[in-house]
């Protein structure tokens, strides 16, 4: 569905024709762009938007479908791009990850935004009250998606740390660290990483050529004064992969570290349950000995055989129990 269009003239919003072909029309008239965003819309609803604007039908077909990698890439009429806004859920402590598909022409912006985790709201109201950017026409757009989407990944980042830290006490915790939950919270945090960094690390690259860093050539329909504002973006984001890159390593560390813990203490636990079978090992012995039913065992007609035999395993039990002792098995 069409969620807002609108025409911009100056960095001003103006209404246009409902009519989408009338409102390009206008927006090129007037030096200005169009903005159109649309909501998970359906391949008919977008249809009507793909023959307007002329979008290229392999952009058009990753935009209806999503579940795509962040991108950039350049055909005859239009720049596509995609990103992954990512959200946090403190109750659950969950990564969360939408799509956000942006159509840059020469005079329109198309934004096609799958799931919740979107930047697109603010970023219009907030475009809308700095005239000054937005009469940049539509690079001010592409620019003002990817750095809120960028400076979110920072937020998430933030609040993956703190969780890390959080994770990182209970494990090494004399209490909790050897719960049998610890590993599974381990495993689920890694996950969460996991999926920031599908959001991240692809980006990379689509900024590069964005801010030129390593090209020559600038990219068409992006204004080469906004190579600078771009660079500042991919700043961001070489911090952010950065920080996820020592989030991933970390949290390796942790569960190594865990399981690592988990064999010291069954050794631990097999070390103690080898000297109480040990120790129990003499009685048994003994009584195994004079359990037998021989006759001629001089032992059994001896009045002080019960009370000596009784002193000796008692003796023989102290003497081992000292010993496991001192070596720390018990």
């Amino acid at each position: 569905m069409i969620v807002d269009c609108a025409v911009y003239h100056d960095g001003h919003r103006t209404e246009g024709p409902e009519d989408l072909s009338d409102a390009l029309a206008a927006a090129r008239a007037s030096g200005g762009f169009v903005w159109i965003g649309l909501h998970e819309p359906s391949e008919k609803e977008f249809a009507l938007v793909t023959k307007e604007f002329a979008l290229h039908p392999l952009a058009v077909e990753d935009a209806l479908k999503a579940h795509q990698r962040p991108k950039l890439e350049v055909y005859d009429d239009s720049l596509f791009m995609v990103l992954k806004p990512v959200g946090y859920e403190p109750a659950s402590d969950t990564v969360t990850s939408g799509e956000v598909m942006v159509f840059l022409g020469d005079a329109f912006v198309v934004t096609v935004r799958h799931g919740e985790g979107s930047p697109l709201g603010l970023v219009r109201r907030r475009l809308e009250q700095e005239p000054e950017l937005l009469g940049k026409g539509p690079t001010s757009v592409l620019y003002a998606i990817t750095d809120a989407t960028v400076d979110h990944y920072l937020d998430v980042a933030t609040e993956l740390q703190t969780d890390l830290e959080e994770l990182e006490a209970e494990v090494f915790s004399p209490d909790v660290g050897g719960s049998r939950n610890t590993a599974s919270r381990i495993y689920t945090f890694k996950r969460q990483v996991l999926e920031f960094r599908r959001a991240t690390g692809p980006l990379a690259a689509p900024l590069n050529r964005l801010s030129s860093t390593g090209n020559t050539t600038a990219v068409p329909f992006v204004d080469e004064k906004a190579q600078p504002f771009f660079r500042d973006v991919n700043d961001h984001l070489t911090r952010v992969n950065e920080s996820v890159e020592g989030l991933d390593r970390l949290v390796s560390d942790i569960l190594s570290a865990h399981l690592a813990q988990m064999s010291v203490r069954q050794n631990d636990d097999m070390r103690k349950i080898s000297a109480w079978a040990a120790m129990a090992a003499i009685p048994t012995m003994a009584a195994g000995v004079y359990g037998m039913n021989f006759e001629h065992m001089p032992e059994l007609h001896w009045a002080w055989s019960y009370p000596a035999l009784m002193a000796l395993m008692v003796v023989a039990e102290v003497l081992v129990f000292r010993l496991f002792k001192r070596r720390g098995w018990l």
